[in-house]
């Protein structure tokens, strides 16, 4: 039997995602009294609306987010984003800096590798914003050396946000190496022996955009 986990926060009219930026706001374009003059009798529906930034609940970052002339989330091969081997790096709580020693013997190359912190729990309080978890430049160029093909985390954001810095988004996405952020749930997954998939809407133009994340355990 397969175990799909849910690995998104969900996204709701009001929601912080990260302090400073804007909420997003849901809501219909169409309501159903309204359409029902445009359809027959007994018949009606719901047209929904939504305004939010890309960086909005779970997302991923492509390397256009950080880089003019990167691939943006339309160019993004599917093998890259769906289906791909997991693996998951736990860190120690209470640790803010997360080294190249997080990820030990992990086996890293062509797989997603996630890193459980925790953070998650504080998502959607004046908590998360402060004195998240992040890796550090050194944990970043580890993985890329050792073909990560993809590295998530569950925390307010990869880099430290404290400098204007982010050698963590900078050499990942240089390197074409995708980011989520803001995953959930990552304590119920096995250290190994699942596969991750984390897809976008494809839009040209565009260097972020929210996922629903997900695993699948056999």
């Amino acid at each position: 039997m397969k175990r799909f986990i849910d690995l998104s926060h969900a996204i709701h009219d009001g929601l912080v995602t990260y302090p400073g930026l804007p909420a997003p706001k849901i809501g219909e374009y169409l309501d159903r009294a309204t359409s029902r003059d445009r359809y027959a009798s007994g018949t009606e529906f719901s047209i929904g609306r939504i305004e939010l930034v890309a960086n909005t609940g779970t997302y991923l970052d492509a390397p256009f987010h950080r880089y003019e002339g990167g691939r943006d989330l339309a160019e993004l091969p599917l093998e890259t984003l769906a289906d791909l081997p997991g693996v998951v790096a736990r860190a120690p709580r209470g640790v803010r800096a997360l080294g190249a020693e997080l990820f030990g013997g992990l086996e890293l190359e062509g797989r997603a590798v996630l890193v459980d912190t925790g953070w998650a729990r504080h998502f959607g309080t004046s908590a998360y914003g402060t004195g998240h978890p992040f890796l550090t430049g050194e944990a970043a160029a580890l993985c890329v050396e050792r073909g990560a093909v993809l590295v998530g985390i569950d925390s307010l954001n990869i880099d430290d946000t404290s400098t204007g810095e982010r050698p963590v988004h900078s050499l990942l996405l240089e390197r074409d190496v995708r980011i989520v952020e803001h995953l959930v749930n990552l304590e119920r997954l096995p250290d190994s022996g699942f596969r991750f998939s984390a897809v976008p809407v494809k839009v040209r133009g565009m260097g972020s955009f929210p996922v629903r994340a997900y695993a699948v355990v056999d």
